[in-house]
């Protein structure tokens, strides 16, 4: 099954994407993913670089953080690991809910204005998060985990960005390998792959039917499980870029194949019953304090600076 990946615009502030992603973040290794990603060199006028900030690690845990001085240093050493002069799109990889985001906001666009960033991002923000990060400084993309099997943005956020021009960048949109092989992808995981922590994971002998039928759909259309759940992400919209992970090219291959599959209204209905509320047991994150469901931020009139 061969594919030309098409190119599109996402968001309404100009950035053109290809249809389907990858991208990176100083989190990552951490620091390594950002080094590593323009090694070969002479591919920057070719790519469209993304990459986040939000997230370090303290006394061996994560701490989300968003202050001004946090995101300035952040964003001059990604721009010095990935050895270029500017960002594409810089994302807030988790909303610091003690600051309010307006806060980080006001940082971030002093780096568009001084032409380190060109576009920003959010990821597990809220839709209230959403619109008060709007009017600090135009949106062009929302990160959130979108799969057949991660719907909860489908009634508040989706319709937000799409009412403020914002493009739509679904993480996880095979369900954390899943939706590609089933209970396997629980039996084979190494030691220290935050699946193990993982709720749905952690439930597979109920949720294995997901994938069965899933599996079963994409047998009968000739294509593979993953693909089949990787389109159906796809023809959400023309504003949805998913962004699905791999560490084999073979896997990478056979996600752009998923742009070929196509769906009719009445598949894409069969699919999503697969994977209703009640098929599905166990939340999506381990860290669902980390997630949009918990990123309200205090009101800007609270900040001190402190």
């Amino acid at each position: 099954m061969s594919s030309v990946v098409t190119t599109m615009k996402l968001g309404s502030q100009g950035l053109v994407v290809s249809s389907q992603g990858l991208g990176c973040m100083d989190f990552y290794g951490p620091y390594t993913n950002e080094i590593l990603a323009l090694k070969e060199g002479g591919t920057r006028d070719k790519v469209q670089i993304a990459t986040k900030f939000g997230i370090r690690w303290n006394d061996g845990k994560p701490e989300v953080c968003g202050d001004p001085e946090y995101v300035r240093a952040c964003c001059e050493a990604s721009l010095k690991r990935l050895d270029v002069d500017y960002i594409d799109l810089y994302y807030v990889h988790r909303i610091d809910t003690s600051v309010p985001i307006e806060v980080t906001m006001g940082e971030l666009k002093k780096l568009v204005e001084e032409g380190k960033v060109k576009y920003i991002g959010l990821s597990e923000a809220s839709a209230a998060t959403i619109r008060r990060a709007h009017a600090v400084h135009p949106i062009t993309a929302v990160q959130n985990e979108w799969s057949l099997w991660s719907r909860d943005i489908e009634d508040e956020i989706v319709p937000t960005c799409r009412e403020l021009g914002i493009g739509i960048v679904p993480y996880s949109p095979i369900g954390r390998g899943f939706l590609a092989s089933g209970p396997k992808v629980a039996e084979n995981l190494m030691e220290g792959d935050i699946r193990k922590n993982n709720p749905r994971f952690q439930n597979m002998d109920h949720n294995k039917t997901v994938f069965e039928r899933v599996n079963e759909m994409a047998t009968r259309k000739g294509c593979s499980a993953a693909q089949l759940a990787l389109a159906w992400v796809h023809h959400q919209g023309t504003d949805v870029v998913p962004i699905p992970g791999t560490t084999k090219v073979e896997n990478f291959n056979q996600n752009i194949g998923a742009l070929t599959v196509k769906l009719t209204s009445e598949e894409m209905a069969e699919l999503e019953s697969f994977a209703s509320s009640d098929a599905v047991k166990g939340e999506r994150n381990p860290f669902m304090q980390m997630t949009w469901a918990n990123s309200e931020t205090p009101p800007l009139s609270s900040w001190n600076g402190n």
